[in-house]
């Protein structure tokens, strides 16, 4: 089974637009009939009660719109700061992963199951992705297991997450090799 993604699909903008679409043209439509009801009044029309309301509305409107473009500028500003935070995320990840499996010594093959573990696939998934059989699966497994001082996915995991939480993602990119302090941290991971 797939695992989820960490963010859902974007709900769309398109429903807001159509909202504000039509606040426009509501707004278009009073304005234009206070236009010409205050040019066929003439200067009474600023003390006409019928029109006030209408000049109102027509106003309230206006900046109901100012307001929503704003708030749906600021959404799209921010869902794209998430986006990019995510992408960082994971390219941090990648790096961290790409460190301890060569401090760890892998072989391509367990990096690359390794890499298919971690992702939350099962054995009989990575299998056939790499069209090989479960037992070479559980072979290499037990070998990234073994070099990662750890006795299971959870622990291999929770070793590269620790690492990305002690990290900065923003800013100065992870190094690619490990250091006295993570490889420290490669070690005592398989303690408890």
């Amino acid at each position: 089974m797939k695992p989820a993604p960490l963010l859902q699909k974007d709900i769309g903008t398109r429903p807001i637009m159509v909202l504000i679409v039509f606040q426009c043209l509501c707004t278009v439509f009073f304005v234009v009939d206070v236009f010409s009801d205050a040019t066929s009044i003439g200067l009474t029309a600023l003390i006409d009660p019928h029109l006030l309301p209408e000049l109102a509305a027509a106003v309230g409107l206006v900046v109901g719109i100012g307001f929503e473009l704003r708030y749906l500028m600021r959404m799209l500003r921010r869902q794209a700061h998430m986006a990019q935070g995510l992408g960082v995320a994971a390219g941090a990840l990648a790096d961290v992963m790409e460190g301890y499996f060569r401090a760890w010594g892998l072989t391509p093959s367990e990096q690359d199951v390794a890499a298919f573990a971690i992702k939350g696939y099962s054995n009989a998934e990575i299998a056939a992705f790499r069209a090989s059989a479960e037992g070479t699966v559980k072979t290499h497994m037990n070998a990234v297991f073994r070099k990662a001082g750890v006795t299971g996915r959870a622990q291999l995991v929770s070793l590269l997450i620790e690492d990305l939480f002690r990290a900065p993602l923003i800013g100065e990119r992870l190094p690619m090799a490990l250091d006295d302090k993570s490889s420290a941290s490669v070690a005592q991971a398989g303690k408890p």
